[in-house]
């Protein structure tokens, strides 16, 4: 049932990918992106791993989706994205995922007990992190305790970012009060009249 599961996410993720290729709409684009995340966000959970899960939804289809949103909203710009190819952009793009999908290859089964991940710390973790941390839950003992300066870190950069494109955005907004302010005094060549 979950490998049924699994393979009816990974059709749709598949289709809306195709369909953030082929829109030429940017508000629909960023909608689209969204759904994709919230997908992705459902295929973690099924992999029982619901902190990447909730990251996923909350960033990839929340905050990420919001702020496409505003910026579509404040800038104004809702016209259609150009339609041509970007050759050497594309050459990029399928050299990259050539080379992830050879090193697929590299990778353990899932679930392997002999892999690099489960015979490194992850034993320590299981066994020692309820005594050492206090916490119960083993992921929360694992983000909050043992890996408490990263997950800072990554709250400060996605902060960061967000802080940063609302700026941006806050930069527009001067121009429009710098025209009324010249329509005020007279000095905008559009509100005269022709002479």
């Amino acid at each position: 049932m979950e490998s049924l599961l699994d393979l009816i996410l990974m059709i749709f993720l598949l289709i809306m990918a195709l369909a953030i290729l082929h829109t030429r709409h940017l508000l629909a684009m960023a909608m689209l992106f969204g759904l994709y995340s919230f997908l992705m966000a459902g295929l973690f959970l099924l992999m029982d791993a619901p902190d990447v899960a909730f990251t996923e939804a909350a960033v990839g289809a929340g905050i990420s989706t919001v702020l496409m949103i505003v910026t579509l909203a404040v800038t104004g710009i809702h016209r259609e994205r150009p339609g041509r190819i970007h050759w050497p952009a594309l050459f990029v793009v399928m050299l990259t995922g050539g080379l992830l999908l050879a090193g697929l290859s590299q990778l353990p089964a899932v679930g392997d007990p002999a892999s690099p991940a489960t015979l490194g710390v992850a034993r320590h973790y299981v066994e020692h992190a309820a005594e050492e941390t206090g916490v119960p839950n083993l992921v929360t003992a694992v983000l909050a305790s043992y890996r408490g300066f990263d997950t800072l870190g990554e709250v400060v950069v996605v902060f960061t970012a967000g802080l940063g494109v609302l700026l941006l955005l806050g930069l527009d907004r001067r121009k429009p009060r710098i025209r009324k302010r010249a329509r005020k005094e007279g000095g905008d060549s559009e509100t005269r009249p022709a002479a």
